[in-house]
């Protein structure tokens, strides 16, 4: 995410959690002739899944005793009366034996549930679901889990008054949905956390003559009796905070690019201009970012450009980044493109493990700001950084980048103190090494998450070099590091 100034997130969680099985002893061998020993019986135990997934900043959010591994979300909206209404079906794969399980939902009324056709029992619990399905599921099994629902969907607010707001926000003629940490479940049910990231298909309908953009690939668009479905499908991983949709009247380019579609949206609230030059900069950019970070890592390329006055930030959904129109005020600004294209190797392809990763996707993408502006020669990567270096507010050095709190996640400490960790780390190691360490955990991470030890960890063992010294005062230290 890229905000300078007011922005707003919201709320909501995500997954996993224990397996427990016990089995009988196994017997030896029957001797010939002789009757063989009954098979071990195993002993189901179901347990409910644990109602978060412990993560050490919000340890409530997201859900245990599964795993998702794809959602189907069908809904229908319609901007006269706010209603939105959904059918979702997430499948899953149990972690435990399970009695009872979570999903997180903030608001809506749900009028039905099934696991695996049979109806379940289902109560509220604040933002959650709490589901009971006819019978205990087994650890390792595949169930599916259909929930239908309507009403009109509001903003999360997170528990933490700092991180504002997100989710969904009403237009006048459609719909915004976007935030982080929080968003999915203000509009379907969801693991809201990033540690369960799950492939997605889409089919939004809205009134004729508007258009219902979300990620990934565009598919068919049918229109009936005055409606229009718009599809969409993510065809890898993606953390829950990453989905959007966005629904009203748009400038859309669409076209191809290396094999791959282009689509992408500028509002028709905004004049022609700078938004549109710089969302068809998009490629142009993420094929620089390739030539730093590896292969482009989705299947789909765009961005969408929206207005409102509740929204002053740009957020890295995944292969189409939503960005405010406000950043293009004073016409291109590639560097805000650079930022949210970055993040798609690191916050969306490489997600955090737990939040207080944070500064793996924002240091990472503020650097790209940095070599997107060397390349574009702008200014040198070491002028930006001696920049910062000099000019950043006292609270950039107080608050550490690696351990900001829960509270500070957002702040600019994770975003400049954590670029300019890199840089630090860049000139300690050489450009070759630094690279290398760069794309390798690209590599090694892609469609899955990473933290901040496994990172330290690979940048010692590409480097050859003990690096406790820099990462203590670059990353964790609450004082401003001393140059060498």
């Amino acid at each position: 995410m890229y905000t300078r100034g007011t922005a707003m997130r919201a709320a909501l969680v995500a997954i996993t959690a224990g397996a427990t099985l016990l089995a009988g002893c196994t017997s030896e061998s029957p001797k010939p002739g002789a009757s063989a020993a009954p098979s071990p019986t195993r002993v189901r135990d179901y347990q409910p899944g644990k109602d978060g997934v412990g993560d050490p900043y919000f340890p409530t959010y997201g859900n245990g005793g599964y795993d998702v591994a794809d959602y189907a979300i069908k809904v229908k909206y319609d901007p006269k009366t706010d209603v939105l209404t959904g059918d979702v079906t997430v499948n899953a794969t149990a972690k435990q034996d399970l009695s009872q399980f979570n999903l997180d939902l903030s608001g809506l009324t749900v009028q039905s549930v099934t696991v695996d056709g049979t109806e379940a029992t289902h109560t509220r619990v604040d933002n959650e679901l709490v589901i009971t399905p006819a019978k205990g599921i087994d650890a390792e099994a595949k169930f599916a889990v259909r929930v239908q629902y309507d009403g009109k969907p509001k903003p999360v607010k997170n528990q933490l008054k700092s991180l504002g707001e997100g989710g969904f926000f009403a237009t006048a003629d459609g719909a915004i949905v976007l935030g982080q940490p929080d968003s999915a479940a203000s509009w379907f049910p969801v693991n809201d956390h990033p540690l369960d990231k799950a492939l997605y298909a889409f089919e939004i309908t809205v009134p004729d003559g508007l258009t219902a953009i979300s990620n990934g690939v565009p598919g068919p668009k049918n229109s009936t009796g005055g409606w229009t479905t718009w599809t969409w499908n993510e065809t890898k991983p993606m953390a829950s905070y990453l989905s959007t949709m966005v629904i009203g009247k748009f400038r859309v380019t669409t076209g191809t690019h290396k094999g791959k579609p282009v689509f992408s949206a500028v509002t028709t609230t905004v004049a022609k201009g700078g938004a549109d030059t710089s969302m068809a900069h998009t490629l142009k950019i993420a094929d620089f970012l390739e030539t730093q970070f590896g292969p482009y890592p989705f299947d789909a390329y765009g961005g969408v450009v929206i207005k409102d006055d509740r929204i002053h930030f740009a957020l890295e959904t995944q292969s189409r980044p939503v960005y405010s129109a406000g950043f293009f005020r004073n016409g291109v600004n590639d560097w805000v493109v650079a930022h949210e294209l970055g993040h798609q190797w690191f916050g969306d392809s490489v997600a955090l493990q737990n939040w207080d990763d944070i500064w793996l996707n924002e240091g990472f993408a503020t650097y790209a700001e940095w070599l997107w502006n060397a390349n574009a020669k702008v200014q040198t990567v070491q002028k930006t950084f001696d920049q910062y270096y000099a000019k950043s507010k006292p609270e950039v050095w107080t608050t550490p980048p690696g351990a900001p709190g829960a509270a500070h996640i957002f702040d600019s400490s994770v975003y400049d103190r954590g670029a300019m960790t890199l840089h630090v780390l860049r000139k300690a190691v050489g450009d070759k090494a630094f690279f290398e360490i760069v794309k390798t955990w690209v590599a090694e991470k892609t469609n899955g998450n990473g933290n901040t030890e496994e990172f330290i960890a690979l940048c010692e063992k590409v480097s050859g070099k003990q690096l406790d010294d820099l990462f203590d005062a670059w990353l964790f230290g609450k004082k401003k590091p001393k140059l060498s």
